[in-house]
């Protein structure tokens, strides 16, 4: 491998995500590795504009694949919108010798990773948000420790809704995209999921599956719904209305992005941490890193902010099927 980088950066921008740390890990660990010096990039764009840069080694990332959030802290950046702030991040890559960034965050994060390839700043992106939404890549970092979180809050709510005969209404995050509300709702045995790409026709969707669930013998409901896609406390005063229901609603926020990464995460973040560094090394740049099923893969930085994905439809069409 034709080793031309001599020192990197890296950064994690925009929502925290599960594997972050994994990430962060595999690309220094994979930098000393090359005989390539990293330096750690703190608190997002800001950190970069502002200049606040450590060094890391592998004393520094050592065991940190099993924390959650990231040690680099994350922000998100109005400076860096501006065309001074994005010169100001240059330059700075500049003056600290930095021969290439590794930026690791959601579409936003990327979006501003090629910015600064525009700027002749080298740049390998990856894509880390538990929504699951960046359409280059079939999975991004921290969407299945987020499904499982979400999971394990749903079947402790399912055992208090049996016991008093209730309809919860849960809302996770989601706001233009519904891949962790669906993935719950299948994996839950919901009765209802209202996702954002799906209209609904409140009385035909929510109202009337909710009646004949309980001629079905049902005694309590579980609706799903997406942050972007409705107000749970909507969703909620309308079942009551409609079906006499007593209904509950729990919104459980930011628990979503917390908790130490699982075995998918850990594993995914690692390969694309692993695979940037070694991009950068071979004087490739300016590339997303991304799973193309459980091949990883990289693309073009503009040909991968133009990719579109929706959600899958074998498993609306499942989904349709399985709640009751």
């Amino acid at each position: 491998m034709d080793n031309w980088v001599k020192r990197i950066g890296v950064l994690t921008s925009g929502g925290d995500a599960p594997g972050m740390n994994a990430a962060i890990r595999a690309v220094v660990l994979t930098a000393q590795h090359l005989g390539i010096d990293c330096i750690g990039i703190r608190r997002g764009y800001n950190g970069l504009i502002g200049g606040d840069m450590v060094p890391l080694g592998a004393g520094d990332v050592s065991g940190i694949e099993r924390w959650g959030g990231t040690i680099l802290f994350t922000a998100r950046s109005s400076d860096f919108t501006t065309e001074a702030g994005l010169r100001r991040a240059a330059e700075n890559c500049r003056f600290r010798g930095l021969d290439g960034l590794v930026i690791i965050g959601g579409d936003g994060s990327i979006k501003g990773a090629l910015d600064l390839s525009k700027l002749g700043i080298p740049v390998i992106g990856i894509p880390g948000t538990i929504d699951n939404d960046i359409g280059c890549t079939t999975y991004t970092i921290g969407f299945d420790t987020a499904c499982n979180t979400a999971i394990d809050a749903v079947d402790k709510l399912e055992d208090t809704m049996q016991s008093h005969e209730r309809c919860s209404v849960v809302e996770v995050m989601g706001h233009r995209a519904g891949h962790l509300a669906l993935n719950v709702g299948i994996s839950a045995g919901a009765t209802v999921t209202i996702i954002p790409e799906m209209e609904i026709d409140f009385k035909k969707d929510v109202s009337d599956r909710i009646r004949l669930a309980r001629l079905d013998g049902h005694t309590h409901f579980t609706v799903v719904v997406a942050e972007g896609a409705a107000s749970a406390e909507t969703v909620a005063e309308k079942i009551r209305k409609s079906t006499g229901i007593e209904t509950r609603v729990t919104t459980l926020g930011h628990i979503q992005r917390g908790g130490s990464p699982l075995v998918r995460d850990r594993v995914t973040a690692s390969r694309m941490g692993y695979k940037a560094v070694s991009l950068l090394a071979a004087g490739v740049f300016n590339r997303v890193i991304c799973m193309n099923g459980e091949k990883c893969v990289d693309y073009d930085i503009e040909e991968a902010l133009g990719m579109t994905k929706g959600l899958d439809e074998d498993a609306c069409n499942m989904q349709d099927a399985l709640m009751s």
